[in-house]
């Protein structure tokens, strides 16, 4: 059932199953993973996040993706393609949120960099967007080093968020 919908250099982004559930809670429970959420998950919340995924899946034929080691099949995080809503509008964003034990090894940006690939080259999107903590710097980087340059400061989600965007 792992459904491999791209796959770079060392990661293999495949769609997601309610058998992730695990997987995740190393995210979602984590304080410091979730430092720029609005709160950690516990699992009913978490199984919740899959479901709006699945259908996203459905509704739109993208979402978040697992992302795992190509050689290990390791689960590392989750990075994909995503409606976001920005001054009433849709667009697509990159997001990615990653097991914080992998941070600081090229993964959200390996991912990232696919997901842009992914989002102008087999969906035709014309610009991507990253809406990204004012004090996340760490994500920030990721955006940057993925050719996305900030657009615009908004309040989201009751914080100051970075509208990065890049476009093809």
């Amino acid at each position: 059932m792992d459904t491999i919908v791209i796959t770079t250099e060392r990661l293999n982004l495949r769609k997601m199953t309610t058998d992730d559930v695990q997987n995740l809670m190393g995210i979602f429970s984590d304080p410091e993973a979730m430092r720029y959420y609005p709160s950690t998950m516990n699992e009913e919340e978490t199984l919740g996040w899959i479901n709006r995924t699945l259908s996203n899946y459905e509704k739109l034929g993208v979402g978040f993706w697992i992302v795992e080691d190509k050689s290990t099949g390791q689960f590392l995080g989750q990075c994909g393609i995503i409606p976001q809503a920005c001054d009433g509008v849709s667009v697509m964003e990159i997001a990615y949120l990653f097991v914080r034990q992998e941070w600081g090894k090229g993964y959200a940006t390996e991912s990232a960099k696919a997901c842009k690939e992914y989002g102008f080259q087999s969906m035709g999107l014309h610009k991507m967007y990253s809406f990204i903590d004012v004090n996340n710097t760490a994500s920030a980087r990721v955006a940057e080093r993925n050719g996305m340059h900030i657009e615009e400061t908004i309040t989201k989600w009751g914080k100051e968020v970075f509208v990065y965007s890049v476009a093809r």
